[in-house]
Formats: C-alpha cells, structure tokens, sequence
C-alpha cells in the first residue's frame, strides 16, 4: 500500500514537515503580531467597512465568523467574513488579514482572472481531492494487473490533478491579495510606518501555508504518476 511505500515516504516526509512548519509559522507570526496594537485603533470591521466604501464596494456585506483564522471572501454571496478576533481585533495583525481578504474583494470586482478560474475549478477540486486517491487506491489493490485497473488509476490521476490544479492557481491569487492588502492599507494612511512589516509578517506567513499545500499536492501527484507506470 502506498503508505508503506518508501517512495512515498521519501516524496511527502518532507512536503508533510513543510506544511507543519508553515502552518506553526503563520500561528506563531499572528500570535506575535495580534499583542501590537493598531496606533489607528480601528476594529476588524470598521477598518474592513472603510476599504470596502474606499474601493467602492459598498455592497459588500461584512459578517462574523467562529473559529479562529477562518476568514474569508465569498464572491457568490458578496460578504466578507472575519473571525471573531480579526472581527473585534484592533491589532496590526488583524488589520493585515482584513486586507488581504478585502484584497480578495476587489480582485472579484475588477474580474481578476486569476480569482476567477481558481472558482471555477472549485467543485472540480473538490471532487478530485476525495474521489481521485480512492479510485487510485481501488485500481491498485483491487484490481491490480486488469485494463480496468489501469483506466481506474488514470481515471483518479486524473481527478486529482484537477485539485492540484487548484493548489497552483490559488498561489497568484492570494499573493496579487496581500500585495493589494498592503498598498490599500499603505496608501490609504490605515497603518503608521513602523506597523507596516509587522503586517507584511503576517501575509508572508500566510502565503507559506499556500506554497507549502501547493507542493505537497504536487509531491503526491508525481507519486500517483509513478504508481501509473507501474501498474
């Protein structure tokens, strides 16, 4: 089986460690950063509602959200959702995150492409990411040696590089929304000089975990690829 494979653990050892520390990285960056308060001591919300008005989108609706880091933009219902602690949060961290999602926004206003494909390859995605390593797994083991079991392992390769697909295309779109989210708040005189990279860390951290999830779909791709020839 593909989980006591040695290829496999010398293809995802390292990707898997790499997602781990990203995702420490963007914890510990936001944790650090959340204890600097915002010198324009601005919420969550109203810095989010004053870039939205700003770019013009004052149809954009602003909600809470549980969970921590658990923003986010929904282009299909217009609504910007922060969590509780970005909502209420009036602290530098808080202030980079709300940008970055009204970032998102704005790429959906201006019919950024990128924005756009990524969210027509959603539900292909979704169904790559669950259905294509169980037909991958079925052709393997039971059916191995069989045309059938061939055309299954294809067939789930397949699916999974649509979601693979949609790893590599989220890269542009969230770092375009960070490098907009600093601009906005920049520009806009939303943050003093000295909150500037504290904000950046946050983003930079984020966009690790984006990069990280990237290469790790990639990883197992090659290795389904390598199953296919020698099935």
């Amino acid at each position: 089986m593909m989980f006591f494979s040695p290829l496999y653990l010398i293809l995802m050892l390292p990707a898997m460690a790499l997602v781990g520390w990203a995702q420490y990285k963007v914890k510990s960056t936001y944790a650090r950063n959340s204890e600097i308060a915002a010198a324009s001591g601005r919420s969550g919300a109203q810095l989010a509602r004053a870039l939205l008005d700003g770019n013009g989108l004052t149809d954009v609706a602003i909600e809470p959200i549980a969970g921590e880091l658990t923003d986010h933009y929904d282009p299909r219902g217009k609504v910007l959702r922060l969590s509780e602690g970005i909502y209420n949060g009036r602290s530098v961290a808080a202030q980079g995150i709300v940008a970055h999602e009204v970032g998102h926004a704005v790429q959906d206003a201006c019919g950024y492409v990128p924005l756009r494909l990524r969210a027509s390859l959603v539900p292909a995605a979704q169904f790559g990411s669950s259905l294509g390593p169980i037909l991958i797994i079925i052709g393997i083991i039971f059916a191995a040696g069989s045309a059938f079991s061939r055309e299954l392992v294809l067939l789930g390769i397949a699916f999974f590089t649509a979601a693979v697909i949609f790893q590599i295309v989220t890269l542009p779109v969230e770092l375009n929304a960070s490098r907009r989210a600093m601009v906005m708040l920049s520009d806009g005189g939303f943050i003093e000089a000295d909150e500037y990279q504290p904000a950046k860390q946050v983003l930079n951290a984020a966009a690790m975990t984006y990069l990280a999830a990237t290469l790790a779909a990639i990883m197992q791709l090659i290795y389904y690829l390598f199953l296919s020839r020698r099935d």
